[in-house]
């Protein structure tokens, strides 16, 4: 009975100690817990371990700009964006992220490789280039491309978007256009004002399949 007893109170001190460590903690209350750690113990499970999510309800945060990233974990955190999604999964996530935590994030989801999406044939892709190189002048809606770069790689607080899922795309874009869920988005909710829903359609259809750009 006594070796029982002391056998289980040794692995319920293992529990314990496992459950400190911070180099496997999911502990988001813990502001010692490294960056890299929360990304693959906690991100990884909508987003990838590498930030490649296969799931559309979830944005590919792989080789996203630094500054985007820091902005809208602090969004979140601070409840400034607010669209469903987003205060429904990340609001309780960031809550308690420490600046330090939000940078350490930001820079190992920067550093990983993006992975182009499954080849998807549809006649939207070709009027989705149009849009992203060109914009829509008659609507005067202008080319995506201007802020979001030549190969949608982002710069600074603007988002990398090549690649991105086009359901995620579609739904952030009427995000944008319909609502002031996302408040710091006042330049894209001008930009979406005019946009069609095939417009929407045709432009996420070419950023899904958009070649993945050199980093």
């Amino acid at each position: 009975m006594k070796t029982a007893a002391f056998v289980g109170m040794g692995l319920a001190l293992l529990g314990v100690a496992g459950c400190a460590n911070t180099e496997r903690s999911r502990n988001l209350n813990d502001p010692n817990v490294p960056a890299k750690v929360m990304a693959q113990q906690v991100c990884s499970n909508c987003h990838g371990i590498d930030g490649n999510s296969t799931s559309p309800n979830f944005p590919k945060l792989a080789g996203q700009q630094e500054a985007y990233f820091i902005a809208q974990l602090k969004g979140f955190r601070s409840h400034g964006r607010y669209d469903p999604e987003g205060f429904e999964y990340m609001w309780g996530i960031s809550r308690s992220l420490t600046d330090e935590q939000i940078k350490g994030l930001a820079a190992y989801f920067a550093q990983q490789t993006p992975a182009p999406n499954p080849p998807v044939h549809t006649e939207r892709i070709s009027a989705g280039k149009e849009i992203f190189e060109k914009g829509v002048p008659s609507q005067n809606v202008p080319a995506c491309a201007v802020c979001h770069g030549a190969q949608g790689q982002g710069n600074a607080t603007f988002p990398r978007i090549a690649d991105q899922h086009a359901d995620y795309i579609i739904k952030q874009l009427q995000v944008f256009q319909r609502t002031e869920e996302r408040p710091e988005g006042a330049v894209m909710k001008q930009i979406t004002h005019s946009l069609t829903d095939e417009n929407m359609q045709a432009v996420a259809a070419y950023l899904n399949s958009m070649p993945v750009p050199a980093k």
